[in-house]
């Protein structure tokens, strides 16, 4: 991730860049941040898929925080840094179905899907 350009982001601005690949493909937009109320760490950030990218549909994707590049030279571009096969088979949810309740291995299979660890343990 570039650190160079290091600064706060709002969920509000986030949720108004335009998510691309690094081979500069739309791929969306940031739906949502969802918090580890326990923690205050972010927990994962839902992505809406464009139509037509991948075929994924209506499928909203759980991405890790690590996933994503926000430090970029545009402030209206995130930047995503997974590859397309790893989108393709990401874990996700309907629009109308958002997990509810604990989501502790939902979580982890998010961050065991990217190769891309937790800051802390999930407390089961």
């Amino acid at each position: 991730m570039n650190t160079q350009y290091n600064f706060p982001i709002s969920c509000s601005t986030a949720r108004n860049c335009d998510v691309r690949t690094i081979s500069d493909e739309s791929v969306g937009t940031i739906e949502d941040i969802i918090l580890d109320t326990e923690s205050g760490e972010v927990a994962y950030v839902v992505l809406s898929i464009d139509e037509g990218f991948l075929n994924l549909g209506s499928k909203l994707l759980a991405l890790p925080w690590q996933a994503f590049d926000f430090h970029g030279h545009q402030r209206d571009i995130i930047l995503i840094n997974v590859d397309k096969e790893k989108l393709e088979n990401a874990p996700g949810f309907d629009k109308d179905d958002w997990p509810l309740g604990p989501q502790h291995e939902f979580i982890n299979n998010i961050h065991m899907h990217y190769g891309l660890g937790r800051r802390r343990a999930m407390i089961e």
